[in-house]
């Protein structure tokens, strides 16, 4: 087949990087046009950027697909199917009805839940045990269209936003090859989407990784988690704000203002919460880096006494 792909984070590398290596013609790739990023504002390739100049491989970076110049490019490439994955550009319905078996898109979530930009950190947020990859045909909605395969995947109790997409990528690049096979020998079966099901998955915003010490230990943890690597949950204690790298909740009774320390030891800072104690294990100082606590210890002991509180 004559594909297109489109796509941007480091998330949609490995798909790239099976379809290279598949049998099927790449005619083109397509990806968010490059931005200034970091302190220093200098402008960074997108990951998939830098794997289409790799392999010599046609690249397109437009602002936005609704230009009739843009839209006649895409046009005359003449795609068999256009394979979107995290690209972050709207796809108007023009766009959508160009290749022959349409546009299919690789997603996060077992669709219908968590449509959306952010399906893996509200997964985790929400506490599920389970999500995994929906391919889905693409169509004017937000993941609204049909189902074409679906594979699941746990979610275990430590897992990050990154250890989770980790294997969801795995996962989903497995999945895209097993598609392809289906839809050339249409052996593919559509299953439409329940809307009474649906829940939404919003962008994730800085502000939304602030810690609030009147939430119970268990879903902070799970905030800690879904905010790293980014944003990374963050509090306050003495107009320091300190990022929060990875904590381990317990169901304890504790009597005690929530956001108050209540114990230091190596291994943690126990923190009261609404309900039970949250013990922070890595920590980040305002210009410093991830460090255990034990180490935070040592250089800011006074910070961190036992009745001092965060907010």
């Amino acid at each position: 087949m004559r594909i297109i792909f489109a796509g941007t984070p480091e998330f949609a590398s490995e798909p790239l990087k099976a379809l290279i290596a598949s049998v099927h013609e790449i005619v083109a790739v397509y990806t968010q046009p490059d931005r200034p990023k970091g302190r220093g504002r200098s402008v960074h390739f997108s990951a998939i950027k830098q794997l289409a100049i790799k392999h010599k491989l046609p690249l397109y970076q437009p602002c936005h697909l609704k230009d009739p110049n843009e839209q006649k490019i895409f046009h005359d490439l003449n795609p068999d199917l256009l394979i979107v994955v995290a690209y972050g550009l709207i796809l108007p319905s023009y766009i959508l009805n160009i290749p022959r078996y349409g546009c299919i898109n690789i997603h996060a979530s077992l669709l219908p839940r968590w449509r959306g930009a952010a399906p893996i950190q509200h997964a985790i947020l929400a506490g599920d045990k389970i999500t995994g990859i929906s391919i889905m045909q693409m169509d004017k909605g937000l993941d609204t269209g049909d189902v074409l395969l679906k594979h699941s995947c746990p979610i275990h109790p430590e897992d990050t936003s990154k250890t989770l997409q980790n294997r969801l990528t795995v996962l989903g690049t497995k999945a895209l090859i097993e598609t392809l096979e289906k839809l050339e020998v249409g052996t593919l079966t559509r299953q439409k989407q329940d809307p009474n099901e649906a829940t939404y998955a919003a962008k994730i915003s800085k502000q939304d990784a602030k810690i609030n010490w009147q939430d119970s230990a268990k879903d902070l943890d799970c905030k800690i988690r879904a905010f790293n690597p980014w944003p990374v949950a963050f509090s306050q204690i003495q107009d320091q704000t300190v990022r929060i790298w990875s904590a381990k909740p317990l169901p304890t009774l504790v009597n005690a203002k929530p956001g108050t320390i209540i114990g230091i030891s190596d291994e943690s800072l126990d923190i009261a919460t609404q309900d039970g104690i949250l013990k922070l294990r890595e920590l980040q100082l305002p210009g410093g880096k991830p460090l255990p606590v034990h180490d935070i210890l040592n250089a800011k002991r006074s910070l961190f006494a036992v009745g001092n509180y965060f907010n």
